[in-house]
């Protein structure tokens, strides 16, 4: 593990070192608290040791997944709500170019759906789509929420018609739950390629 380190040392003209250190203590606790799963919420903690649990087998799977896609598409379509689409969608903000937008590097663009239930941006997207190579990726631990699951039929929709069933089946990648629910059993009946929401 990589540490970080900062310099703080330009805000103590607003704020002193001694009102910033009396925060040490609890930051102490606070993070000890996170790395032994004890505070309130320790049981929605399984981030804290992903990094150093996953298996390098799914991260291989990301990898080739990604190298298939990046020079045969230009549009990658997130289907998520809620921390499905604001944890992709933080994450790729947090390590793309600030106006990654108006920049054409060799990266697909990433476009979002299922994370409202307007019609317009729906068909907004489609003639995007209608114009350009795409895949998708739908998140869902149970593919019954409204919102992606409106998305997801449409564009799964749109997807097979502009490409044909066996080829859209290679473009999207179910994200749900490991046994159970719609899109474990939609992903496993089409044969879309899997990662697991873990419990």
């Amino acid at each position: 593990m990589k540490n970080i380190s900062i310099d703080i040392s330009k805000v103590y003209d607003f704020v002193t070192k001694e009102k910033i250190n009396s925060f040490n203590q609890k930051i102490k606790e606070h993070h000890a608290s996170i790395l032994n799963k004890t505070g309130k919420g320790n049981d929605f903690l399984g981030w804290v040791n992903l990094p150093s649990e996953i298996n390098q087998s799914i991260l291989d799977s990301i990898e080739q997944i990604a190298s298939k896609f990046k020079n045969n598409i230009d549009i990658f379509v997130v289907i998520g709500i809620g921390g499905s689409y604001l944890g992709s969608r933080a994450v790729i903000e947090a390590l793309s170019h600030s106006f990654s937008g108006l920049k054409r590097n060799e990266y697909p663009i990433i476009l979002y759906a299922g994370q409202n239930i307007s019609e317009d941006y729906l068909k907004d997207l489609l003639e995007v789509l209608d114009e350009k190579e795409y895949a998708m990726t739908v998140i869902s631990k149970s593919g019954t929420t409204t919102e992606p699951a409106i998305a997801f039929r449409i564009l799964k929709n749109h997807l097979e018609n502009k490409y044909g069933k066996v080829e859209a089946k290679n473009r999207i990648i179910a994200i749900t739950d490991e046994t159970i629910g719609a899109l474990k059993r939609l992903a496993t009946d089409e044969g879309y390629q899997t990662f697991v929401v873990p419990d």
